[in-house]
């Protein structure tokens, strides 16, 4: 996976992003190309379009993430609606794909731990990315990327860690925060009440889970087109998958990703639930264990792409939030491809 240094203004981070990662980038257009054509029947120029809607709430209200896509554009030889696309692929696919993330958080006096898989189709591993950031006036950032993208799961300076889980749910709001921009704004601040007071004013623009955590916490969100529903915890340790656990506002349709997503947050609690009973406190070994469980396969936590699931185990990440480190372990946890250690620049 390559490393990507970037520093300084806006437009000056995205333009050593794009030329650092341009391959990655082109490599994931092209991934996204295809992807889009076969699952949604929309060519390129119809998402460029679809994403020029969010120009003006970004203008307005998010001028430093224009200027940094802006920058990956001229960085990488690609127009700025091109990388803007990207960023919002939550947004313009709209929940019509299927991929299946599992996401963990324990909070002891001791850690504060938080982790999960990411799944994707198998093609896009080879366009992620470990991307460092270095800003003037805001924590500095390291996260786990897909070329192009300027927020993503990782964690920052100041200790604020961030997961997401894609839910598949009808609706987009264009004065609203695209997901990934609000995976960057959790990012870009300065504790885990911060982070979630930006998200509340924004509003995210379609339908997603984050997990939020520092040291102090962690705040389990779940977000549609229309509204956001946090989740509660009396013992410190929260899970999620890829469905609603919570109801919604009138309006909202939810179309699980399948019975698997079901199946994996049952299984995610039993393991938080007996990890508790055994050890104290828990461990960054005590999460990696749980990413490793293969119950459901190819539908696990472990996921798999064979048969009915077409998405795999792309990264395992877990940060603790102390420490401000986090270990990754490159693909399938139980066929690593390869380990990194992440911590943010000035750490």
């Amino acid at each position: 996976m390559r490393k990507v240094n970037c520093s300084g203004m806006p437009f000056e981070i995205g333009v050593q992003h794009g030329r650092q990662a341009r391959e990655e980038i082109h490599s994931s257009l092209a991934f996204y190309t295809e992807l889009y054509q076969r699952k949604s029947k929309m060519d390129w120029n119809t998402a460029s379009h679809r994403a020029e809607e969010f120009i003006p709430v970004l203008e307005k209200d998010w001028p430093d993430y224009v200027e940094e896509i802006k920058g990956v554009g001229e960085g990488s030889d690609l127009p700025f609606t091109t990388i803007l696309a990207m960023n919002i692929r939550t947004e313009i696919s709209m929940g019509m794909f299927s991929d299946g993330c599992t996401s963990f958080a324990w909070k002891t006096d001791d850690v504060s731990l938080l982790a999960q898989n990411w799944d994707w189709e198998e093609p896009q591993q080879n366009n992620l990315i470990y991307l460092n950031i270095t800003q003037n006036g805001k924590p500095s950032i390291s996260m786990i990327t897909e070329a192009g993208l300027i927020g993503k799961i990782g964690m920052n300076s100041a200790g604020v860690g961030v997961c997401l889980n894609a839910i598949r749910a009808r609706g987009v709001d264009y004065g609203r925060l695209p997901v990934h921009l609000a995976l960057r704004a959790t990012l870009d601040s300065n504790s885990r009440l911060e982070a979630i007071a930006k998200l509340e004013k924004a509003g995210v623009a379609a339908a997603a889970h984050l997990l939020i955590a520092d040291s102090t916490g962690t705040t389990s969100i779940e977000f549609s087109h229309r509204d956001l529903v946090k989740i509660g915890t009396s013992d410190g340790r929260i899970c999620h998958s890829n469905h609603f656990l919570v109801e919604h506002a009138d309006g909202v349709s939810e179309t699980v990703f399948g019975q698997d997503s079901r199946d994996r947050m049952v299984k995610a609690t039993k393991l938080l639930q007996g990890a508790a009973e055994r050890e104290k406190p828990p461990t960054v070994q005590t999460i990696q264990k749980m990413l490793e469980d293969e119950e459901g396969y190819p539908g696990a936590i472990n996921r798999a792409a064979l048969g009915a699931s077409s998405t795999a185990t792309s990264f395992g990440i877990v940060m603790e939030l102390k420490s401000k480190t986090a270990k990754v372990r490159i693909g399938r946890p139980t066929q690593c491809k390869g380990t990194m250690l992440l911590r943010p620049p000035g750490v």
